[in-house]
């Protein structure tokens, strides 16, 4: 977290603990809060600011539990072990493997905390929801900070690929330099729209293939 702090404008001022004692505190209106305050900077804390290479843009956290356990472990689209794939993260793993594996069945875990080893920033616009209840800190200021994380990255990283995928995600394009960039739009995967666009798109297959020719390595998915 030290160089996420030491670089984005809005957190060298503290910026994010301010939100964060307001989302797990007051405004949480005494209801849970997910994810887990100490995971609520879990994507910046598994992807150093200066490792960043892709970043997949969310809405919010999920707002359900299972077994107890809160879906939302602070990564977009990823939940922890054990706990059944959301249809939306069905959706991405079916097009991985179409386009990435040819159709050959694979077994993917739900917790994307591998891709986020690799460089994959998984970063939700929103950080924090009540339990039960989706964007319900839409309001609360995360968005300032997360459109401060996405500016910054496209000013100060190169070559790195944004993954936009529906209309919300897609509106953080206005924030990207797409000259130094690449940015791959698509519907979003969830069971509404996958078969609209996302589905055949190749995003990940795209994705590789840019960061190959610009001398990164791939991403395993």
């Amino acid at each position: 977290m030290a160089l996420w702090e030491e670089t984005i404008p809005l957190m060298k001022v503290g910026y994010h603990k301010a939100l964060v004692n307001s989302a797990y505190g007051e405004s949480s209106e005494g209801r849970k809060v997910y994810p887990s305050r100490d995971m609520v900077f879990n994507a910046m804390r598994l992807t150093p600011f200066d490792k960043v290479r892709v970043i997949i843009i969310g809405q919010d956290p999920y707002i359900n539990e299972h077994g107890g356990v809160p879906e939302a472990h602070g990564l977009c689209f990823s939940v922890r072990a054990g706990i059944p794939v959301p249809p939306s993260l069905k959706n991405v793993f079916q097009e991985i493997t179409n386009s990435i594996y040819k159709g050959e069945p694979q077994e993917f875990s739900p917790d994307l905390s591998r891709w986020a080893e690799q460089g994959v920033l998984l970063l939700n616009a929103s950080l924090s929801v009540i339990a039960g209840r989706s964007n319900s800190h839409a309001k609360l200021g995360w968005q300032k900070l997360t459109d401060d994380i996405i500016t910054t990255i496209s000013a100060q990283r190169q070559h790195v690929v944004f993954m936009l995928w529906g209309a919300f995600a897609q509106k953080k394009a206005q924030l990207i330099d797409c000259r130094e960039h690449c940015i791959l739009k698509t519907t979003h995967p969830s069971p509404l729209s996958a078969h609209r666009g996302f589905l055949g798109s190749g995003v990940f297959v795209k994705c590789n293939a840019y960061l190959e020719q610009h001398g990164q390595p791939a991403i395993i998915w």
